[in-house]
C-alpha cells in the first residue's frame, strides 16, 4: 500500500494524530526490523541513540519519536517518516496491518468429539481432534485449534483463542478474548499433599481457575486449581511460556510474567506487577501495585507497591547494585585487606 494510506489506517486507529513526511509517499509492502529492513518496508527507532542506524537502513520508512535531528536525517536520505510519541506501539499497529494470525474457519471438524450437552455459540471453530466434554459452554467466535481437551463444565468467553494441544481443566473460566497458547494447562490440581506418619496424604484440589478477559497465556505454562477457592488471573494479564502459577494465587490486572517465573501457593500480585525472567515467590507473599522485580529475583516477603527488587532474597534494587558493584571489587579488597594485616 502506499505510505499515505498507511499513515491514514494508523491514525484511525488513535485519538492522536500522526505527524507524516509531507511529500515522499513510496509503496510499502511489509515490516521489519531496522538493521533487516529492506526497500518497500516499514521500520522504527526509538530514540537518539540510534540515530546512526538511520544511515545504514535500506527501509523505505521509518517510525519516529519527535527528535527533529531524526527527522532530519530521515528526510536527508529520501525515507519517509512518521512522528510518534510512542514509536514501537504504533510499529505494532502497523504490524498488525500487514499480518493476522491464522484463525480455524467456523465449523465442527468430523474428528472433533463435542459431548451433546455442551452449549455452542455462533461462529464457532473448533478443529481436528478437540474433545469437548459434558456441560462446557463455549461463547460466540472462540477458536478451537487441534488436539484441544476441555474438561467437563468449562466456560469459554466470547472470541478466546485456545492452541494446539492445551488442556482446560474442570470448571475453568475463561473470559472474553483469552489467547491460550499450545501445551498450557489452566485448571489443573494444585500441589496439595498432607504429611502423616505413613506418607502423603493427598488433599483433593476442588477449587477452580478464573481467567478474566483479555488474558493471555504462553506455551507450556500451568496454572493450578486451589483445593478450595480459586485462583484467579485478572483482566488483560500476560504471561509467558515455562511459567508455574500456584494454588489458591491471585494476579492482578495489567500484569506481565516473563518466562519460567513460578509463583506458589497464595502468591498475590496488585495491578501492573512486572516479574523478569525466573523470578521465584514464596507462599502468601504479597507484591503491592506496579513492584518490579528483576531476573531471577527470589522473594520471600511482601514487597511494596511501585518497589523494585533483586537479588536473592529479593532486596531494593538500589542496594542490589550497590551489593553488586562491591562484588565485583571483592578480590581488590581481599588483596588490600591482606596488605592491612601484614602491615599491622
Amino acid at each position: 500500500m502506499k505510505f499515505s494510506k498507511l499513515v491514514e489506517q494508523l491514525q484511525s486507529k488513535r485519538q492522536s494524530s500522526l505527524e507524516a513526511h509531507p511529500t515522499l509517499d513510496p509503496d510499502i509492502i511489509g515490516v521489519a526490523a531496522i538493521t533487516a529492513a529492506m526497500p518497500q518496508s516499514l521500520s522504527y527507532i526509538e530514540g537518539d541513540r540510534y540515530a546512526s542506524q538511520i544511515t545504514a537502513t535500506e527501509a523505505s520508512a521509518l517510525i519516529l519519536p519527535p527528535s527533529s535531528d531524526l527527522q532530519t536525517a530521515a528526510s536527508n536520505r529520501n525515507i519517509a517518516w512518521i512522528e510518534s510519541p510512542h514509536p514501537r506501539l504504533t510499529f505494532a499497529e502497523a504490524i498488525a496491518l500487514f499480518y493476522q494470525p491464522f484463525h480455524q474457519a467456523p465449523g465442527i471438524h468430523p474428528t472433533a468429539v463435542v459431548d451433546p450437552s455442551a452449549s455452542l455459540g455462533k461462529d464457532v471453530a473448533i478443529a481436528a481432534h478437540v474433545v469437548v466434554q459434558a456441560n462446557a459452554v463455549i461463547g460466540d467466535g472462540v477458536c478451537i485449534h487441534p488436539n484441544v481437551v476441555l474438561y467437563p463444565d468449562v466456560r469459554i468467553g466470547n472470541n478466546t483463542v485456545l492452541h494446539a494441544n492445551c488442556v482446560i481443566h474442570e470448571r475453568t473460566q475463561l473470559g472474553a478474548q483469552c489467547v491460550i497458547h499450545s501445551g498450557a494447562v489452566i485448571g489443573s490440581e494444585g500441589f496439595g499433599f498432607v504429611p502423616t506418619p505413613q506418607g502423603w496424604f493427598k488433599m483433593e484440589q476442588s477449587g477452580y481457575v478464573v481467567l478474566e478477559d483479555g488474558v493471555e497465556v504462553g506455551c507450556n505454562s500451568a496454572i493450578d486449581r486451589p483445593a478450595v477457592g480459586e485462583t484467579r488471573i485478572m483482566r488483560n494479564t500476560k504471561i509467558d511460556n515455562l511459567v508455574q502459577i500456584a494454588h489458591g494465587c491471585t494476579i492482578g490486572e495489567n500484569c506481565a510474567l516473563s518466562s519460567q517465573v513460578g509463583l506458589a501457593g497464595r502468591a498475590t500480585l496488585g495491578k501492573q506487577v512486572i516479574l523478569a525472567g525466573q523470578v521465584g515467590l514464596s507462599n502468601d507473599v504479597t507484591m503491592g501495585d506496579r513492584a518490579i522485580a528483576t531476573a531471577k529475583a527470589g522473594i520471600h516477603k511482601d514487597v511494596p507497591p511501585g518497589e523494585i527488587v533483586s537479588g536473592y532474597p529479593a532486596i531494593p534494587n538500589k542496594l542490589w547494585l550497590k551489593i553488586s558493584a562491591v562484588y565485583n571489587r571483592l578480590p581488590e579488597i581481599y588483596q588490600t585487606l591482606r596488605a592491612l594485616k601484614r602491615q599491622s
